[in-house]
């Protein structure tokens, strides 16, 4: 099932565009009242600028903006993609010394019962009573 298109009109800089989107018609008011703000700001600053200019103009800072944000999010996809492998390679590490720590326990409770007991197959003596 495709996404269903509608068509919206929308009034820019006093010229009026019917556009085709699958986005809300308030969605798309939202980015043409935007786009307005920017464009009348752009032509209310010099008399000599044309609509044509000021969109141009609106639409190459728009690109920068875009360019910036874009390169934010891959800089920011590799920073968490670093920090994944390696809170997988502490994880790794720390499940290693886990089980290093418990075979050293391990013998160091053996080491212990065999000094308690040196000769553990044999009864212990009994002390030997001085005459």
């Amino acid at each position: 099932m495709g996404m269903t298109t509608s068509k919206v009109r929308l009034e820019i800089c006093g010229s009026s565009y019917v556009v085709n989107t699958t986005e809300s018609a308030e969605y798309m008011q939202n980015l043409a009242d935007r786009l307005n703000l920017d464009m009348n700001e752009l032509m209310s600053s010099s008399k000599t600028v044309s609509i044509t200019t000021a969109a141009v103009m609106t639409a190459l800072s728009y690109r920068d903006e875009l360019e910036k944000a874009s390169g934010s999010a891959d800089n920011m996809r590799r920073q968490i993609k670093n920090y994944l492998e390696d809170a997988a390679t502490s994880k790794m590490a720390a499940e290693e010394l886990r089980r290093e720590n418990a075979s050293l326990q391990r013998r160091i409770d053996e080491l212990k019962r065999r000094m308690n007991y040196p000769d553990a197959e044999l009864d212990p003596k009994p002390e030997q009573e001085e005459l």
